[in-house]
């Protein structure tokens, strides 16, 4: 009888990357914490004090972490029913549908790209304060800023090494911003002890400057100043805890932020007088060595602004990808974003794209700084406005869904937090128009409308007609896969995308 040769093994199915679900929950709150406090405290703090007076600023920081706060309670709501890469986009596509949840998502990465873009211009700007011979070899002008190019290089190696630390995966990242968020809060309260020890009550006059226009002014940087603690639900399907748990780490987040601001404000003025002010390029640290008698602790204080703009940058880096990489995973941006490295699980071509955009921004030189702040302000704020519309469709149309964290409980405390999530969204809105007593200049007007003009030609890939609903990512791929002949997928294939 002759032996049968048994078959070939069957080949090995390689399996499909994925994103990598390891972040703890330090990493998670620095990851949120950190976003928000990025390098606009170092260079922007005496602006704010000049504008509306030490109280004033303080008010309108305190306010704007109210604002934040309760659009917060959205965020953590929506993030512990729906942990899934992208936040809003999963949040407006269940709500709104397609075309909501591509403008909203659009709106959102915009705002992340410009801080990331910020923070690559406001590394050479801090390091010139270190090294005063940093500007070497002239290379042209942009808005009266002059370019040197190794002033830009500076910039240009943070963006090559930051985008590296997140291509080789979100734990390193993570365990990256959770290092340098310490050290920062360490630099803040050294700050704190030198304004309690040897602050002058007597710079803290006038408390308030110009009214209500100065309140506004400072007001209006809130949301680029806030944004971040919606990089929670961005990388929510990375972190490694209970989703409740994910929720209620957004809003501690920001109200962490809150005080730091209305902190370094207020330490801030203690140690500078208004002239003082008036002629310090970075107030801040003038004010800690002011406090501290040694210009060594002003140096410090510029080490601890940069640990704000690698956090900041790390975390909206991170954020931003992850947003790229849900909208391609859905059909809204091309495929090519939506690819994982087989390796280390992280979107490697989104990274990389944001990355070189990065990498440009020094090019246009410190000018852009105050120009990005006010164009991405608007979008953030647009986002925030439909997070909280959403939130208001799903608990009417929704009411039984699984929500592991439920804000205000299931009476109408919920409706009234989302509508007031919406109407002060829509008021802080209204400051950015023309006209208004803190209206934005033509410069940020513009790249907001050159950032809604490329949109506008990823809108035009979404499909019409894909109605809200717990199945509507569902439905886009499949009449996606329908209009390019290819089988349509079932909805099991797209479980734990």
């Amino acid at each position: 009888m002759a032996l049968r040769t048994p078959p070939p093994p069957a080949p090995q199915a390689h399996p499909q990357p994925a994103l990598k679900k390891v972040l703890n929950r330090w990493d998670t709150l620095a990851i949120g914490v950190g976003s928000m406090i990025g390098f606009g405290w170092v260079v922007l703090t005496g602006d704010w004090i000049t504008t509306a007076g030490p109280l004033g600023a303080a008010l309108a920081m305190a306010a704007g972490g109210a604002i934040m706060g309760v659009v917060g309670l959205t965020y953590s709501e929506l993030v512990a029913a729906m942990p899934r890469a992208g936040g809003e986009h999963n949040y407006l596509l269940r709500a709104m549908g397609a075309r909501w949840s591509f403008l909203g998502s659009w709106a959102i990465a915009g705002g992340y790209i410009t801080i990331v873009a910020f923070e690559a211009v406001a590394l050479p700007k801090t390091a010139l304060y270190l090294f005063p011979d940093l500007n070497q070899v002239f290379l042209w002008e942009v808005a009266g800023s002059e370019v040197y190019l190794t002033w830009a290089l500076v910039g240009v190696v943070a963006a090559v090494v930051i985008t590296g630390i997140n291509i080789l995966g979100v734990k390193l990242a993570g365990a990256v911003q959770t290092f340098v968020v310490l050290f920062l809060f360490a630099v803040g309260a050294l700050h704190l002890l030198g304004a309690l020890t040897n602050g002058e009550p007597a710079n803290l006059e006038p408390l308030v400057s110009n009214g209500a226009a100065g309140f506004f002014g400072v007001l209006i940087v809130v949301p680029f100043m806030f944004v971040g603690f919606d990089v929670i639900p961005q990388a929510a399907e990375e972190c490694d805890l209970p989703p409740r748990r994910i929720g209620r780490y957004v809003v501690i987040s920001v109200l962490i932020a809150a005080a730091w601001y209305v902190m370094v404000i207020l330490t801030t003025a203690s140690g500078l007088s208004v002239g003082q002010l008036a002629t310090s390029e970075l107030a801040t640290a003038d004010a800690m060595g002011a406090l501290f008698g040694t210009p060594a602790m002003a140096n410090l204080l510029i080490a601890g602004g940069i640990a704000g703009i690698l956090t900041s940058w790390n975390s909206l880096l991170m954020g931003a990808s992850r947003l790229l990489y849900a909208m391609a995973e859905s059909g809204m941006l091309p495929r090519w974003f939506g690819t994982l490295h087989p390796r280390y699980g992280t979107p490697v071509n989104a990274l990389l794209f944001i990355g070189v955009l990065s990498l440009l921004a020094p090019f246009f030189g410190s000018a852009m700084l105050g120009w990005l702040v006010d164009s991405g302000s608007p979008s953030i704020v647009i986002a925030y406005l439909l997070v909280g519309v959403a939130f208001v469709i799903l608990r009417r149309r929704e009411p039984d869904m699984d929500r592991p964290l439920r804000v205000g409980g299931r009476g109408n405390g919920g409706l009234v937090i989302g509508g007031a999530s919406v109407l002060l969204c829509a008021g802080l809105l209204s400051l950015y128009l023309p006209g208004m007593p803190a209206g934005l200049g033509a410069a940020p007007w513009i790249l907001f409308g050159l950032w809604w003009v490329l949109g506008a030609a990823f809108l035009l890939r979404v499909p019409r007609g894909i109605t809200p609903g717990p199945d509507a990512e569902h439905r886009l791929l499949a009449l996606l896969a329908s209009r390019r002949g290819r089988e349509v997928p079932a909805p099991a294939e797209l479980v734990g995308r």
